[in-house]
Parts: C-alpha cells; sequence; structure tokens
C-alpha cells in the first residue's frame, strides 16, 4: 500500500503524494545550539532520519534540510528575555558564535553517532539575514506587519480578520491563546496585541549579535528563520515540515501565518509532522525543568536517572520502539530492554552471513521455485514494509522483522524445511531484512568488545604457548596479530605488543 503520514495540519493520516514527484522536500527543525543535546532533542532528528531513508528507499529523489538556530532564540516565547546564544556567550566569556561552534560540532558528532545521515542542506539562522530580510518587507508591504521603534511584529488580529485562522495547526482558539500569554501588555508596549510576535527585534546597546536592516540594527525572530531557510531550499511550498511536538505551538504556527502573510500564500507545508516527546518518570525531558540526560553523558553513563550508560544504537533502538506520535518514557529497564532487542537483530545479521555462507546450509532447486512455504516467508518479509507504510509504524516494524527472524532461525535448525522454501525468496527475504534493518531503520552493529583487554587476553595465551613450548600455536598467534596491523616484542620483563611499522 502506498505511504501514509498523519498531517497534523489536516488531524488526519493521509496518503503521501509529493509536489513534484519524485523529488520530495523535507525540513526539520533542527537545535538551538546554545548546550549540549540532551535526549529529547535526539528524537526528531532519529525519526527524521528513518523517515528520509524510507522515502529514497522507496525510490523518491529527497532533498532533506535541518537547519540550526544560533541567533534569535529568546528565552521567553512572548519575545521576552535574553537571546538565548548570547547568555551562554556571556557566562562563559566567549564570542557567541564560539558557543555555536563548538555545540553545532557536539550535535553533528552526537547525531553521527546515532546512525543519522546528514542532512543534505544544513542552514545556519545567522547565515541567512538577507532572506529573512525579504519575507519581513513581503509580509509589512502584504498589510500584515508594523513596525515599532526599529521591531516588526506580526499582526495576529489583522491577519485573522483577512479569513486566515492563527492557531488552525494547533487548533487552539484565540481564547486559548489569550489565556496562555498575559492579558496585558506589561513589558510588551510595543505590541498591538498579545498575540503579535517579532518578526524584527530592536538590538539593545548591549545586545553583541546584530545586523543592519531598513528598521536598524537588530536580529531576526526566532520563528522567522525556519520560514525563510524553507522557502531558500525547499520552495514556497514543502512536502514535509517537522519537529517536536512542543515546537507545534507557537513556532511552527507563526511559520504557517508568516508564509501566509508573505507573498508565498502557503501553508510553508502540505504535511506538518511531529514527534512526541521524551518523559522521565512521566514528566517531559527538558532543560528548563533540569530533567534532561545529556547525550554525551548517556554513552557513558551512569546520569541523572539512569544508572548505566548505553551506546548510541541501543538508543536509537529505543527511540523505534515506540510510534513517533506517542511519548516514550526513559528509565534503564526500557534501555536494557532496548539493547537485548538491538543485539538481537544485530544477530540476525549474522545468522544471514551464515545462512549464505554455510554450504551445509546450502538449498538446491531453481530461481523459479515458488513453494508454500517460500510464500509464507515472503509474506513475512513484506508485512514490516506494510507498517511502515502506515504513518512510520516503527515498533510494528520492528516486531514484523523479530517474526521474520524467528524463520531464519528455524530454517537455519532445520535444513529440510531450507530446501523446502528455495534459494529466490530465500535470497528475496535475507536481502530485505538487512535493508529495512541497515538501509532504513539505520541500525549498524557496534563493536562491543574492549580491544585493549583482547590484546592482553591474547598475549597472555601466548605467554603460555611458549611456555609450554608449543611453537605452533605460538606462530598461529602471531601471523593472526600481524594480519591486525600488531606485532608482539617479546622482552626481559615479559610480552608487549606494537603497531606493526611495515
Amino acid at each position: 500500500m502506498p505511504l501514509s503520514l498523519y498531517n497534523t495540519l489536516t488531524r488526519k493520516k493521509e496518503e503521501f503524494q509529493p509536489l513534484h514527484p519524485p523529488q520530495v522536500g523535507v525540513y526539520l527543525c533542527g537545535p538551538t545550539v546554545y548546550s549540549e543535546a540532551h535526549l529529547g532533542n535526539a528524537r526528531g532528528p532519529v525519526v527524521f532520519d528513518v523517515l528520509t531513508r524510507y522515502l529514497r528507499h522507496l525510490q523518491y529523489q529527497v532533498r532533506y534540510v535541518r537547519n540550526i538556530t544560533d541567533v534569535g532564540h529568546l528565552e521567553s516565547d512572548a519575545d521576552t528575555g535574553e537571546d538565548k546564544m548570547e547568555k551562554a556567550a556571556r557566562a562563559a566569556r566567549i564570542e557567541p558564535m564560539q558557543v555555536a561552534q563548538h555545540f553545532t560540532n557536539r550535535y553533528r558528532q552526537h547525531m553521527l553517532g546515532l546512525g543519522c545521515l546528514p542532512p543534505d542542506i544544513e542552514p545556519q539562522a545567522s547565515g541567512h539575514v538577507i532572506e529573512q530580510i525579504q519575507v519581513i518587507e513581503e509580509i509589512i508591504n502584504n498589510g500584515l506587519a508594523y513596525e515599532v521603534n526599529g521591531s516588526v511584529y506580526f499582526d495576529v488580529p489583522k491577519y485573522n480578520e483577512e479569513g486566515k485562522r492563527y492557531g488552525k495547526l494547533s487548533n487552539r482558539s484565540i481564547e486559548d491563546q489569550l489565556a496562555g500569554t498575559r492579558a496585558n501588555l506589561e513589558g510588551q508596549s510595543e505590541k498591538r496585541s498579545p498575540l503579535d510576535f517579532a518578526l524584527w527585534k530592536k538590538a539593545s546597546p548591549e545586545h553583541i549579535m546584530r545586523w543592519p536592516s531598513p528598521w536598524g540594527e537588530g536580529f531576526p525572530g526566532w520563528h522567522l528563520e525556519c520560514s525563510a531557510m524553507s522557502r531558500k531550499y525547499l520552495g514556497e511550498l514543502s512536502d514535509i515540515h517537522g519537529g517536536g511536538l512542543d515546537l507545534m505551538f507557537p513556532h511552527h504556527e507563526c511559520e504557517i501565518a508568516q508564509s501566509q502573510g508573505s507573498h508565498a500564500h502557503t501553508d510553508e507545508a502540505r504535511f506538518w509532522v511531529h514527534n512526541n516527546m521524551i518523559t522521565v518518570n512521566g514528566t517531559k525531558m527538558s532543560k528548563s525543568l533540569g530533567n534532561f540526560v545529556l547525550l554525551g553523558d548517556l554513552f557513558t553513563g551512569p546520569t541523572g536517572p539512569l544508572a548505566f550508560g548505553y551506546s548510541p544504537m541501543v538508543v536509537r533502538f529505543f527511540l523505534l520502539q515506540a510510534h513517533y506520535r506517542s511519548p516514550v518514557d526513559v528509565s534503564d529497564d526500557a534501555l536494557q530492554a532496548a539493547r537485548k532487542g538491538y543485539r538481537k537483530l544485530m544477530n540476525g545479521l549474522r545468522l544471514l552471513d551464515k545462512l549464505a555462507g554455510d554450504d551445509s546450509l546450502a538449498v538446491s532447486g531453481t530461481a523459479a521455485d515458488q513453494t508454500a512455504e517460500a510464500a509464507q516467508l515472503l509474506a513475512l518479509a513484506a508485512k514490516p514494509a506494510e507498517f511502515l507504510d502506515d504513518d512510520l509504524n516503527t515498533p510494528r516494524a520492528l516486531a514484523a522483522l523479530f517474526d521474520l527472524l524467528k524463520r531464519f532461525n528455524t530454517l537455519a535448525a532445520n535444513p529440510a524445511a531450507l530446501e523446502a522454501v528455495g534459494p529466490a525468496a530465500l535470497a528475496q527475504a535475507t536481502a530485505t531484512y538487512r535493508v529495512l534493518v541497515q538501509d532504513v531503520l539505520g541500525l549498524r552493529d557496534e563493536p562491543r568488545a574492549n580491544v585493549e583487554q583482547l590484546l592482553e587476553l591474547t598475549l597472555g595465551f601466548y605467554a603460555e604457548a611458549k611456555a609450554d613450548k608449543a611453537y605452533d600455536k605460538v606462530d598461529q598467534i602471531r601471523g593472526a596479530l600481524k594480519t591486525q596491523g600488531i606485532v608482539i616484542k617479546d622482552t626481559k620483563t615479559g610480552v608487549e605488543w606494537a603497531y606493526s611499522e611495515e
């Protein structure tokens, strides 16, 4: 069946059809790089990595854009407080761009560790100020923004008067929105309405990050940045735009308003896709609540609520065990269960190598063979993709892969059953398993052995063999290590190893 995705804008699952097939434009709101990324920051990139991988598996030509926010993200959604970048820079007594570069580098390292392929384009907000100013000018010219004392605000009431609906993405009424803001304009006297949001902010004298504009020196609003960068790289209407559920309002709501208010007059994207939150003991994980688990600490452990460290692939598997629209509660028990599941899939890959390379398990027959056993195996192999087609249901796809793996184990233990399947069905099923596990779900084998400990253990066996004058074993161990670029040195104090310099 064709791929369907849940569209937050329409609140239903819809068949995915790109605007300009086979091209697909995907935009993911990336991090604000003022601090280390935590586990909650990883869920969106992992989800969208699987989505883009699967779209490519379906033969679409994907342009995947994931931005870096390095300016304009204030502490409060009400356009007040310090810029998060400048606050971090002031605390560290360094330049804001040093903060941005450091945490951008760290973020990229962590995403690669989690198996996320680099985006095709990774624009930085500070590098697209010209495009943002252009969008603001369009909105002003369309009568939906106003300038006050060097700052520019989007006029939400005027937008609604023109027949648009600010709140259609988050399904919030004006009354609900007002209840979530200050009913008066205290501290925001420039705004005509508390619903209005900043497109451009005038820089105070102490503000470091500033750019010239038609309204004076200042910096762009956080919401504006993604609208401008999405339009630049994916056009006025992209196929898919997404991020965490916490971005739905106000960030994504504002993005739609900005795109509708510009010369584009679009909802910016046809599909708005949101992943749910990571929780700790049922409470949303966030920096503001202080219950977050930093990725670097998670990989080494222990940290926060976790008594152990977990490898990046185990964390990726853990995130894929839940549907992207469901919350995920983090705990040692859940991560340890994920580790078992991940290792079972990796052992499955090793089993496929055995099925393909063990002559005792070789099957006879021709590619044209079509038995009931072959049909059953191919039906199992088709199930994971069926679940991925259903709104990227990774937990059910994983369960289907385990069912397929169970069948592989049965075939490996029963040569007669393997022969009944035939080589064509076996080759197709094993190829499907490999592609889905490695290329679509992005799960790769991680070395779990400690190389230093293994070398010490091997040197111990070498010393025993030498003491026993078992020179055939001595030569065997020397030769095996040499193929790995390691040489053994017999010294007066014992046995040592070194890298081969040949």
